[in-house]
């Protein structure tokens, strides 16, 4: 039994000044969580029960599809991670420290590693597989904008799984599984989601698909077609475009273009000079960045924003990626700032990618490569060469299904799962091999598989919260009843005492609003801040008799009689 006059709990009024989005504030008005620094979180009592919880439902459910728990240290050694590139790869989101005879380490952002060694270093044969095996651990990364509370966080807990097969038709069948038990789990948290297609990005692989939460403060854009069911990630999205068919364009012809700083300057010029007609989406735009210290342009239409994240997932390898800067133009002196343009690039050494809307053949407007001066009729293929075609424009609601051609709309969503057709990565790299059947050495293909567990309760508070606080499902929720005594007479606590302990013993979790010195109105707040599924209040109907049960998701309020309370609840609260 929690008892609130003993619980280590303060709840706030105010949300703090640093929160942003709902579950962040209810989480540190409920007393679940405390900010220890920038993406790091303590668990107070009432958050630890729900995280562990949590915990708990993907444990079991891991345990049913048959998989096995192992346990990894979170302080690992530098030498797999060189093994396999991600010592490097992983850059500035890697924490990296030394012991004290300068041996290097690193706090672990995955285990990949950890497992295929493992894995390695105890089976050697194809009838030691299929093998499924997960943790749950505490995992690092130093993430350059931790944000939205226990959303996105240097420090959080993950389950991560990994399957090891002979061949693609076993990881085929090892993925299918996995699939199958994130499904029964996020339907047990009582999780609203949407299984989307997504790049695999540092993780290397094949076949990736995420778990999204929808929920309009999340931090993952995704696209969603109502009539094909087709969802992808806006990184996996894919654009379906048809060859150009029109004329053979006329040669290039230069054209004065001052004063035109915007997209929408150059067209209503464009309109002007050359008659009406003209659109954003007939000009090329032209975005100059440094890719790992080397320059390229993007080009996509003008109408269109280059998507950063979308762009970095389609070149494989790159690091970092960031715009040109000034100093950047002062080293190359043939790109004229606001009037730059892709027919000079190849000599002035710049490598130039492509979204697939730029298709061989299509003539654009663009900048001309001088000062005040833009060029008509500049054709891709002819005029100049993309290295290579990537997905890099902006994806809007109302672009077309790549399935069956319907207008998909965008939404946004948490991400709360993600799983991979991870191949032969690191096993190739950690030279994980078993005797086949014809004792042939094969390198082992392998799954990766992961869910958000501290990631999860935000979800679910961001899904399931009202406009007086967080709103747990039973699952979930630090316990299934709140009793609230109200008043000061002792009969009324005696009572409550009573019904609690009555409760107890038929395994209903039960918290106890024992405080004699807080208010009526203040227990209330407390009540439907902290979000446990029923409320129980006990006082003035007491004299007759009579206890008020709310339903804390609902607001439904009913009267019932003390003397059948216990059974009532009980029936109520287990078929829920």
């Amino acid at each position: 039994m929690l008892r609130m006059s003993t619980l280590l709990l303060r709840t706030l009024r105010d949300d703090p000044a640093d929160a942003e989005v709902a579950s962040h504030k209810l989480l540190v008005r409920a007393g679940y969580v405390r900010r220890i620094a920038a993406g790091i979180y303590s668990w107070l009592p009432l958050g630890y029960i729900t995280l562990r919880n949590i915990e708990n439902a993907i444990r079991e459910e891991m345990n049913k599809a048959g998989f096995q728990e192992v346990h990894f240290p979170a302080l690992l050694p530098k030498e797999p991670y060189e093994k396999t590139n991600r010592w490097e790869e992983y850059g500035p989101d890697l924490f990296r420290l030394k012991d004290r005879k300068g041996n290097d380490f690193l706090l672990g952002p995955t285990h990949e590693e950890m497992f295929t060694l493992m894995v390695k270093s105890e089976f050697s044969s194809y009838k030691d597989l299929p093998l499924s095996i997960y943790q749950i651990q505490t995992k690092f990364r130093d993430e350059p904008r931790p944000r939205s509370g226990i959303i996105r966080g240097r420090e959080f807990v993950m389950k991560d799984s990994y399957s090891f097969d002979v061949d693609d038709a076993g990881l085929a069948v090892s993925y299918e599984k996995h699939r199958s038990a994130y499904i029964e789990t996020f339907n047990r948290l009582g999780l609203k989601y949407n299984i989307v297609s997504a790049m695999s990005g540092a993780m290397g692989g094949s076949r990736s698909e995420e778990f999204l939460a929808p929920c309009p403060t999340g931090e993952d854009t995704y696209v969603l077609c109502e009539k094909c069911g087709y969802a992808a990630n806006v990184e996996a999205m894919v654009t379906k475009v048809q060859p150009y068919s029109g004329s053979a364009p006329a040669a290039m012809e230069i054209f004065d273009s001052p004063n035109t700083p915007t997209i929408e300057t150059l067209v209503d010029l464009l309109n002007t000079k050359f008659g009406p007609g003209h659109k954003g989406s007939d000009t090329l735009k032209n975005v100059l960045l440094i890719a790992d210290g080397k320059p390229i342009s993007v080009l996509v239409p003008g109408d269109r924003e280059v998507d950063l994240k979308r762009l970095q997932a389609g070149l494989s390898g790159v690091q970092e990626i960031r715009l040109f800067e000034d100093d950047d133009f002062k080293k190359y002196p043939g790109l004229v700032k606001g009037y730059v343009g892709p027919q000079d690039a190849k000599k002035l050494g710049i490598t130039v990618y492509a979204d697939p809307r730029i298709v061989p053949g299509s003539h654009w407007v663009t900048g001309a490569n001088q000062k005040d001066k833009h060029v008509r009729f500049v054709t891709n293929g002819r005029d100049f060469e993309v290295e290579k075609y990537v997905e890099a424009a902006e994806v809007r609601t109302g672009d077309t299904c790549p399935e069956c051609g319907t207008a998909v709309i965008i939404d946004r969503a948490i991400e709360i799962g993600h799983i991979f057709q991870l191949g032969r990565k690191y096993a190739q790299a950690l030279e994980l091999t078993v005797l086949d059947q014809n004792g042939k050495s094969q390198v082992v293909t392998m799954g990766s598989y992961g869910i958000g567990v501290s990631r999860a309760v935000a979800a679910v508070a961001e899904q399931t919260h009202d406009e007086f606080g967080l709103c747990w499902p039973r699952e979930i929720a630090p316990a299934d009843v709140h009793i609230v005594a109200t008043g000061k007479e002792d009969e009324v606590f005696r009572t409550a005492e009573t019904l609690a302990q009555d409760l107890e013993e038929r395994n209903i979790r039960v918290m106890f609003d024992d405080r004699k010195e807080a208010s009526a109105g203040v227990k209330f707040k407390d009540a439907e801040l902290i979000g446990i599924p029923y409320i129980v209040i006990i006082g003035k109907g007491l004299a007759e008799g009579n206890i008020e049960l709310k339903i804390r998701k609902s607001g439904e309020k009913q009267n019932i009689k003390l003397l059948s309370a216990v059974s009532e609840l009980q029936k109520l609260i287990l078929n829920s």
